[in-house]
């Protein structure tokens, strides 16, 4: 059964980190630049949440609020339940599912150890099948 661990060791724990102060057209431009749907929040070193294109959308634009004047904390997700390392996959998948949420924080203790995505879980899934279908093969074959 694979593991959170399995998925962090496939894409690697970097997380791009930003400050809860910095104005959230900011976090946008390092996003675009990055390619990625998220950022860490961070004060001091300690983790504090999560701000994707979801929080953006939902919690400025909608709003009317103003990307310039609204600050990475304003708008930040910071109820997540954690997983750690030993959580299975199947686990990550019926969080996620259930809470509809798209990204989860691996912690180590009180320590952010990564971030995986619903995209990290399903490619995670994929190859687990693909594996199966690929020792199958080679049963059958043999």
């Amino acid at each position: 059964m694979r593991k959170v661990a399995d998925i962090l060791r496939r894409k690697g724990n970097h997380v791009t980190t930003v400050s809860p102060s910095i104005p959230v057209i900011d976090a946008l431009h390092l996003m675009a630049e990055q390619n990625i749907g998220s950022v860490v929040v961070e004060e001091n070193g300690a983790f504090k949440g999560i701000m994707t294109e979801r929080d953006y959308s939902r919690k400025v634009i909608l709003k009317g609020r103003n990307s310039n004047d609204t600050t990475v904390g304003d708008i930040m997700t910071t109820e997540f339940p954690s997983v750690n390392s030993y959580d299975t996959v199947e686990h990550c998948m019926e969080l996620m599912s259930g809470l509809n949420i798209r990204y989860l924080p691996v912690m180590s203790g009180k320590e952010l150890a990564g971030i995986i995505s619903i995209n990290d879980v399903v490619k995670e899934t994929i190859l687990t099948q693909q594996e199966t279908i690929s020792h199958l093969k080679d049963y059958i074959n043999s």
